[in-house]
């Protein structure tokens, strides 16, 4: 580098080039010899960049699209586009970056009791990292407002809590191979089954499918450790599961053993070492000597605990010749022995949880029963701060319930009608306040969400949600039905994010079977972070639903309940114009009871004889030929016997009957009020007997001038909403008259707004008598001074049937005012009849109905759940209330399974080759089943009796059942002797056959056993030289005298002759032991076989019989079932046919006559069981096992044929039609909308016809209709037949006609066209039959399907429809029928 002057002085620079770009760089140095420079200086590798020059290269690199070069990887992706002039980028702000987000912590962790929540800044990327991956979390992005509430069928639910998400599944396939790398198969495959094992993985890691490899062997090893016992010696002395996990080698355990070994602690005092061994010897001294040294090392001391633990553990011996292992066995591999017997201390670390722990897990209980009295005792010092300040004290079980709510955990609470339940859910909703959060309340009836609403209103922000209603929807306490709540987690709505508590009101209606599945739909699908809140009446299982619902959620449930009555309940039976107490405080009376019952006899003594008397002439006043019981007469009696069985004793109206009833009626009302228990609910159970029963008390008045004055005001300002022909109606008029004299009626057939002027008016204790149905009880939180019951039977829409526990302390439950009543009656009505004390002990004292699961598939829930990759139909069958036993025992099945699969099976060695023994019995199995059929059209045939005649050679069922023997019949059915003979040909061996003879038949011919020496009974033929003139002659002729018939010989007789066993068996009449009936048939000698037993011919016979076995051991050909035995079924003809086919494949079996057989058959029989558990126990683990898994599989394949899914169960536009439809019947409604059938109707006419979708009623008067209704009508039914019979051609369980009839009724068909047309609401009613508030009710819930046919439309892109639709629902939306209700805007 040569020198460059600058100045006049010398400064050096090193000149090179520097960075990728290749520019130049000048170096001053400080040396005074530099190296010499370059002669030339290279150009600059790029030009000088400008402003220009960058924003050129920007713009032509990054932001021109412009044609690649054909290249391979960019083959398919060549694209030319003017981005800066085609593009058109929606002016829309962008995400935010943060968000705010509040904190909130436990009350007992909080720092000062003026605790306030804090704000956290939360990154948006945070909260949407792995959004995509996680379709079913909550952290997708959300959706349009207008979607907040209801949700969108283009949302996907979020996951459910319990259910295990995609990248879970991938978490444990890391997790497996992390195991792998820790070499943990080795654990896997010689961890015993029946500690808790598992199978070896198969399923090599991201591998779809794998080897089977069956059930593995274990083989212990035979390494001889240094003075010790072989570790194949320990493993016979001790059981495998105390034994197989010493195999387990990891290297840390080899490194930790040769750590051990150099642990050694020395003792300062005499420099002596202080071994492992030592501390094992004697630990105490070593620890004290240590101690008062001061200086010793707690891990030594523990690793010593651990050593001799281990050593105890594995027990090994001293043996002898000790030392002569020591010289035969070197030191490394002595110690290396050691260490493979070592048990290694962290195997729970790497690889689960111990063994105890894992059982602990399986057995654990995720309901949790209350009654923890610290709770209650220390409640204020636990919940300084609650969420709200109740100005009353609360119970016990209020305080449990509130205490854990506040600990963040869900609850069940189950107590008595009128307890005070409301208090959990209000504490709810105030908690959710706090937290900034929302809570819903659930509730099964929308009267009960009305009221609700009005209740929470003044306390909460609270809207409300229901079919027709939206009020507020943005609130954080929302009220709203089930069916509601089920609908936003299938759409995904995105309010779901900030739910934190679900309450669940009147959990025992899960009971219904139409509406029961909806609440087990919407337990399943709630997200993990919901709590849930379940409140019920006292029902015997809550603990068990509760358990249920934790392992469905994977969270634990608070279960508190009470059996304590706020006001207790005494019951009573009223008769004759009397009260006669039953039972108080829980227990039954028998002095009142039997009080009642003498009452009865008293007043029935008299009839009793008049009676018996009637009953004495009814013969003579009977049908022709004077036999009783006539068709009118029959009529008659059956009426009696009904009027007889019911407690109530219902009249029919007319005549005296009528008279003594309604005197009844005032007899009870006025009773009542002298002893002040009034007022009085009474559960009729028919809306005509509660509008009877009041039409009856014409002549009582029980209201003051004040409360007349009350009610007239009251009426006149809620009914003043109504339009001035609506304020006429009779039943508006009636009503008020009743409601004035203080008597009110309250059931499903009231217009809605007549009934809540009848709750809340009883609510103000204006009305002092109510008639009601059952739906009072449930729907209405009014409770009463008393509660009569006019009956204990109940019309449950097919059958009357007595009343059920549950729904008697349902309904009793409203006797009993809290603070102001001390006590609360309880009345049972009773007339012709004292009900029996049995009957009434179940309802008083009895236990309430169970909670039952009435889950069942329909098609709307499995095309919402086949929307979704994550959810599968058969998750939600598995986590069912009807599954949740079967899926608790799993664990245990599973267990059960490892067993059978680690059970070693012995093999069957042949001498022949291959064996053969598992086609024989295969086919043996089959024939059998073709056996039982067969032998019983044998039996039963006159012909095969007739071919059953001595001498027949015939087939005999084994009674060991495993190799069929041939025998000949000596002796048929006779009057002196009623069974068969017959002489079988056994497959013992001679020197076996001995063992099966009785010892009181071993008697028999000894003096033939001792005539040849032989040391085995039976009859042999002699040899020539030493046979008797008897012998020699019966061999060469047979007898010719005629025999008398006597059998000399013992039944069964077992023997040998001609060297072949042989037995004489007794076969009734009627037995199926004969399985076939041969073609050939010998001579026989009965008299020398039966009557006068002899060797020569036992001999003789058996060597005949043999021969028709010589050729390979073959059955002789069977008779023909046709033209020999004459039989005319030809299904029994076929199996005949097929079952002698299979008898002689069984003869031509290498295995039969085998020596080995009974042995191999034996084995190959225990085989086949074994594999039969193994897949029974698999078939119980897999999803086939679930119960409604055939009509799952039945409705799949009915939505494959309609075309809602196609072959990879992909749902398609109809099937996301389908979707929308929750009103109707799904299918029904799809394919009338794909059909076109509203093309050609007029909106008044189409919402007509959709009223047969809603309308539930089922005995009505005929409508008239016009022409083109009945043809749209006639067109809808027709649709309904065909997928009936659809369903029914894929055995799902439904009859085309029932189908049609339930989904379908046009009763109110020309009550809705009118209303339709604008006909006043007082004119439509005089059209049917149908009460008021029937109609009503399916108008209401008509315009909700309108809204479902609206939406359907939108997504086919049927403009039409969507207007038709539009039209229909102004048409009907009007006047009474949509007047607002009373609960939400206040009178």
């Amino acid at each position: 580098m040569e020198k460059i002057k600058c100045s006049n002085d010398e400064v050096f620079f090193g000149v090179g080039f520097c960075g990728h770009s290749g520019h130049l760089r000048l170096k001053p140095f400080s040396s005074s010899s530099p190296l010499s420079l370059p002669d030339f200086v290279l150009p600059p590798a790029f030009p000088q960049e400008t402003t220009e020059s960058v924003k050129e290269y920007l713009e032509e690199n990054y932001l021109t699209p412009e044609l690649n070069h054909l290249e391979p990887h960019t083959s398919g992706k060549l694209w030319d586009f003017e981005w800066f002039e085609k593009a058109n980028i929606p002016l829309e702000p962008s995400a935010p970056r943060h968000v705010i987000a509040p904190s909130w912590e436990l009350p007992f962790r909080r720092s000062s009791p003026n605790w306030k929540p804090a704000s956290t800044q939360i990154q948006v990327e945070e909260l949407m990292e792995g959004a995509q991956e996680d379709v079913g979390g909550l952290n997708r992005m959300p959706g349009p407002a207008k979607d907040f509430v209801r949700g969108s069928l283009n949302n996907r639910p979020f996951r459910p809590g319990g259910f295990q998400s995609s990248s879970h599944l991938h978490e444990d396939n890391q997790n497996s191979d992390k195991c792998a790398l820790y070499a943990d198969w080795v654990r896997e495959l010689i961890h015993p089954v029946n500690e808790g094992g598992t199978l070896p993985q198969t399923v090599p890691p991201t591998f779809r499918e794998g080897l089977q490899l069956g059930p593995f062997k274990e083989y212990p090893s035979s390494q001889i450790c240094s003075g010790r016992k072989s570790v194949s010696d320990e493993v016979s002395m001790r059981s495998t599961s105390e034994n197989l996990d010493n195999f387990s080698v990891r290297f840390d355990d080899l490194f930790k053993k040769a750590f051990e070994d150099d642990d050694v602690i020395i003792d300062k005092n005499s420099h002596e070492e202080i071994t492992v061994e030592k501390i094992n010897a004697n630990p105490t001294d070593i620890i004290t000597e240590i101690d008062s040294q001061g200086e010793i090392n707690v891990e030594q001391i523990e690793t010593a605990d651990a050593k001799s633990e281990t050593d105890t553990h594995i027990g090994i011996t001293e043996v002898e010749g000790e030392g002569d292992a020591k010289d035969l066995v070197p030191e490394t591999q002595a110690s290396l022995d050691q260490i493979l017997k070592m048990q290694p201390q962290e195997k729970t670390e790497k690889i689960g949880k111990p063994a105890n722990e894992t059982t602990a897990k399986q057995d654990e209980a995720w309901a949790l029963a209350g009654g923890n009295e610290d709770i209650i005792n220390h409640f204020y010092e636990l919940v300084p701060d609650m969420a709200i300040d109740f100005p009353f004290e609360l119970d016990k079980f209020q305080k449990e319930a509130i205490y854990y709510l506040e600990k963040g955990e869900s609850v069940f609470v189950a107590a008595h009608t009128s307890a005070g339940k409301t208090v959990i859910a209000e504490y709810a909703f105030a908690l959710s306040s706090k937290h900034c959060t929302r809570a819903i309340y659930t509730a099964p009836i929308k009267t009960i969400s009305n009221q609700k609403y009005r209740d929470f209103c003044g306390k909460f922000d609270v809207g409300l949600l229901t079919g027709d209603v939206s009020i507020k929807p943005e609130a954080s306490c929302l009220i709203m039905t089930t069916e509601i709540l089920r609908s936003m987690l299938y759409r995904g709505a995105d309010i779901i994010r900030d739910i934190e508590w679900v309450i669940f009101d009147e959990v025992h209606y899960v009971n219904d079977a139409e509406r029961g599945v909806v609440w087990e739909e919407v337990i399943i699908m709630l997200p993990k972070h919901i709590n849930i809140i379940l409140l019920s009446a006292t029902v015997p299982n809550t603990v068990e639903f509760a358990d249920w619902i934790g392992r469905t959620k994977r969270k634990k449930i608070r279960v508190t309940s009470t059996t304590k009555r706020p006001v207790p309940l005494e019951h009573c039976i009223f008769y004759a114009g009397e009260l006669y107490t039953i039972c108080e405080k829980d227990v039954f009376l028998q002095h009142g009871y039997k009080a009642t019952k003498e009452a009865f006899k008293k007043k029935t003594a008299p009839n009793n004889t008049v009676s018996s008397k009637q009953k004495t002439h009814l013969p003579s006043s009977s049908g022709r030929g004077g036999v009783a019981g006539g068709r009118g007469q029959k009529q008659k009696q059956q009426q009696q016997q009904h009027k007889l069985s019911s407690t109530s004793g219902q009249q029919s109206s007319g005549g005296p009957k009528r008279a003594s009833e309604s005197s009844s009626w005032l007899l009870l009302i006025n009773k009542l009020k002298q002893k002040s228990l009034l007022p009085v609910v009474i559960f009729c159970f028919s809306k005509n007997r509660c509008d009877k029963s009041a039409d009856m008390m014409y002549a009582t008045d029980l209201t003051s001038h004040s409360e007349k004055s009350e009610i007239r005001l009251f009426c006149d300002k809620a009914f003043s909403r109504l339009k001035g022909s609506d304020r006429e109606l009779p039943q508006v008029i009636r009503i008020q008259g009743l409601l004035k004299r203080g008597i009110g009626v309250h059931h499903a057939g009231l217009l809605p707004i007549v009934k809540e002027v009848v709750e809340m008016l009883f609510c103000r204790g204006v009305i002092k008598v109510l008639f009601s149905t059952e739906t009072f009880a449930m729907g209405v939180n009014a409770p009463a001074r008393t509660v009569v019951f006019d009956s204990l039977r109940k019309f449950d829409g097919k059958e009357f049937r007595k009343l059920l526990a549950g729904e008697y302390i349902q309904m009793a439950g409203r006797a009993g005012r809290r603070g102001l009543d001390n006590i609360g009656t309880v009345i049972v009505m009773c007339r012709d009849d004292i009900p029996e004390e049995s009957d009434l002990k179940n309802l008083i004292v009895g236990k309430p109905t169970r909670l039952e699961s009435q889950f069942r598939l329909t098609y709307t829930m499995i095309l919402h759940l086949l929307r979704v990759e994550d959810l599968k139909v058969e998750d939600m069958l598995k986590r069912s209330f009807a599954e949740f036993h079967a899926q608790k025992n799993l664990p245990e099945k599973q267990k059960e399974l490892l067993q059978k699969l680690g059970q070693p099976v012995k093999d069957i060695e042949c001498i022949k080759g291959d064996p053969e023994i598992e086609e024989y019995y295969d086919m043996a199995v089959q024939a059998e089943t073709y056996r039982e059929a067969i032998a019983e059209a044998l039996m039963q045939s006159t012909s095969a009796q007739q071919f059953l005649s001595p001498g027949r050679i015939v087939v005999v069922k084994s009674q060991s059942g495993e190799e069929h023997l041939l025998g000949v019949v000596l002796k048929s059915p006779s009057p002196t002797f009623k069974n068969y003979l017959v002489l079988v040909l056994t497959t013992e061996s001679p020197t076996s056959t001995s063992a099966l003879i009785p010892s009181s038949m071993q008697s028999v011919s000894n003096r033939d056993q001792l005539d040849t020496g032989a040391n085995f009974p039976g009859r042999v033929l002699a040899p020539k030289s030493k046979r008797g003139m008897d012998d020699e002659y019966f061999v060469t002729s047979s007898s010719t005298r005629k025999g008398t018939g006597a059998v000399n010989i013992e039944v069964p007789e077992y023997g040998v002759a001609a060297g072949v066993s042989y037995a004489v068996k007794q076969l009734e009449s009627n037995t199926k032991e004969i399985i076939s009936i041969c073609q050939p048939k010998m001579k026989i000698d009965q008299v020398k076989l039966l009557e006068e037993p002899s060797d020569a011919v036992y001999s003789r016979t058996i060597q005949q019989l043999v021969k028709y076995t010589s050729e390979g051991g073959k059955f002789p050909p069977a008779l023909d079932p046709i033209k020999d035995l004459k039989l005319k079924d030809m299904s029994v003809v076929e199996q005949y046919q097929k079952y002698n086919k299979l008898l002689q494949k069984l003869t031509e079996n290498k295995c039969h006559g085998c020596i080995k057989f009974k042995e191999h058959f034996s084995l190959i029989k225990e085989q086949k069981r074994h594999k039969e558990e193994v897949t029974a126990l698999e078939f119980l683990m897999s999803d086939e096992a679930l119960q409604q898994m055939p009509d799952f599989q039945g409705r799949i394949d009915v939505l494959k044929e309609i075309n809602c899914i196609d072959e990879d169960l992909v749902v398609q536009l109809k099937g996301r039609v389908a979707c929308e439809m929750n009103s109707g019947e799904e299918l029904i409604c799809t394919e009338c909308l794909f059909e076109n059938q509203f093309d050609d109707l007029e909106p008044e006419e189409a919402v007509a016809v959709m009223s047969a979708l809603v309308f539930q009623q089922n005995n009505t008067s005929e409508p008239s209709l016009t022409p083109k209704l009945s043809l749209a009508t006639k067109r809808l039914y027709d649709t309904a037949i065909r997928l009936g019979e659809l369903q029914a051609q894929f055995k799902v369980a439904v009859d085309p006609q029932d189908y049609a009839r339930d989904n379908l009724k046009f009763g109110l068909v020309e009550v809705v066209y009118e209303w339709a047309r604008g006909t006043p609401f007082a004119e439509i009613c005089e059209l049917t039959d149908v009460s008021e508030g029937l109609i009503v009710r399916t108008i209401v819930r008509l315009d909700e399907t309108c809204r479902e046919f609206r939406n359907a439309a939108a997504i086919m892109g049927n403009s039409t429809l969507f207007k038709k639709m539009e039209a229909a629902s102004n048409a009907i939306k009007r006047d009474i029928v949509f007047a607002a209700s009373l609960y939400v805007t206040g009178v």
